[in-house]
C-alpha cells in the first residue's frame, strides 16, 4: 500500500477544526477616551450647578435640595470635626511651643546683647567719670603755672600690690618726657620714668624709691613724702617740736632753688594727713598721709609738660 503523499497530509491538516476567537477588549486608547470623557462630564455639571445656584433665587427646589443636602450630610461633618479636632489642637501646640521656644532664644539673645551693651556703657562712663576732674582741676588755682596738660588713658594699671608703676598712651611725641610730674583729677599720681614715641611708664607715690618734697598747706610745715612700713604714705622728716594735725592737706613743696629746681611744681594735691604719732626714742613725728588720688584705679591721667624750659 503506497504511502500518502504530502499533499494529502497538508488537506488533512487545513480541514482541521478552527477554534473560535477570544472577544475583543477594548484598547488603552479607548479606556483613556471614556475617562476624559467621564471627567469633562462631571466638570460641565459641576460648572452647570454653581451657575443655576448663583443665578436661581434664594428659595426654590434646588435650594430646597441643597438644604436637605446639608442637613443629611450634618452628622457626618460634626463627626469629621470632632475626629479632627484633637490633632487640629495638637498642632497647633506643636506649633505655639516651636514658637515659643524661637521667640524665648530671640528674647534671650536680645538680653544678653543689651547687658553687654550696658556694661560696656557703664564701664566707658567710670572710665571717662575722671575726665570731668581733670578738666577742672587744670582750670583750678592750684594747676601749676608755666605747665601744660596732656591728658591721656591709663593703658595698663599695677598688676599686683608689689607692682608701683602704670602705662600711659602718651610719649614724646605728644611732648611727655621722663621727670614730668602726673597727676589725677584728684592729685599728684608719680612721675614719668620711662618714655617711648608713643607711651610712657609712670612710677607711682607708692613705689618705695619715690620721694617727694611736701609742706603741710595749712602750717607751712615741710617734710617728704615717702612709702611708709605698711605701704602708706607718710610725711618724713617732720620735727617733733613742729604742729601737723589730722585732716590738714599736704601739696608738693616747689622749688626752692632755681639752680636745682624740683621735679614737681608747688601746689599740686598730694594727701590728707590721716594719724599723726610721736614717740620718746624717735626725732621725727610719725605722720601718716592717705593720698588723693586712688593709685590702684586710674583710668585717665595728665602728664605735666612745662611750657618753658627748665634748667
Amino acid at each position: 500500500m503506497a504511502p500518502p503523499s504530502r499533499s494529502a497530509r497538508a488537506a488533512v491538516l487545513a480541514s482541521s477544526v478552527q477554534r473560535s476567537k477570544p472577544a475583543p477588549r477594548p484598547s488603552q486608547a479607548r479606556r483613556a477616551l471614556i475617562r476624559r470623557a467621564v471627567v469633562v462630564v462631571l466638570v460641565l455639571a459641576a460648572l452647570t450647578l454653581l451657575t443655576v445656584s448663583f443665578r436661581s433665587p434664594t428659595a426654590g427646589a434646588l435650594h430646597d435640595v441643597q438644604g436637605a443636602g446639608s442637613t443629611a450630610l450634618r452628622p457626618f461633618q460634626i463627626a469629621a470635626t470632632r475626629v479632627a479636632q484633637p490633632f487640629r489642637d495638637a498642632y497647633d501646640y506643636l506649633h505655639s511651643l516651636s514658637s515659643a521656644k524661637s521667640e524665648n532664644a530671640k528674647l534671650k539673645k536680645e538680653n544678653a546683647e543689651l547687658r553687654k551693651d550696658a556694661i560696656s556703657a557703664r564701664a566707658s562712663a567710670a572710665k571717662y567719670s575722671q575726665l570731668p576732674k581733670l578738666l577742672h582741676f587744670e582750670q583750678g588755682p592750684t594747676f601749676p603755672k608755666d605747665f601744660r596738660p596732656v591728658n591721656v588713658e591709663v593703658i595698663s594699671s599695677p598688676a599686683g600690690p608689689f607692682t608701683h608703676t602704670l602705662e600711659i598712651a602718651a610719649g614724646s611725641s605728644s611732648g611727655v618726657r621722663i621727670n614730668s610730674p602726673v597727676v589725677s583729677g584728684d592729685g599728684l599720681v608719680g612721675r614719668v620714668t620711662n618714655v617711648f614715641p608713643d607711651t610712657a611708664i609712670v612710677t607711682l607715690l607708692s613705689d618705695p624709691d619715690s620721694f617727694v618734697a611736701a609742706r603741710d598747706l595749712r602750717t607751712g610745715v615741710r617734710g617728704g613724702i615717702r612709702t611708709g612700713p605698711s605701704g602708706t604714705l607718710a610725711l618724713d622728716e617732720v620735727q617733733k617740736q613742729l604742729v601737723v594735725k589730722q585732716g590738714d592737706v599736704i601739696v608738693t613743696a616747689g622749688t626752692h632753688s632755681a639752680r636745682f629746681p624740683d621735679l614737681y611744681p608747688y601746689g599740686i594735691p598730694i594727701g590728707r594727713v590721716s594719724s599723726v604719732g610721736a614717740s620718746d626714742t624717735a626725732s621725727f613725728l610719725q605722720v601718716q598721709v592717705q593720698p588723693f588720688a586712688n593709685l590702684g584705679s586710674l583710668d585717665a591721667v595728665a602728664a605735666l609738660v612745662p611750657t618753658k624750659s627748665r634748667r
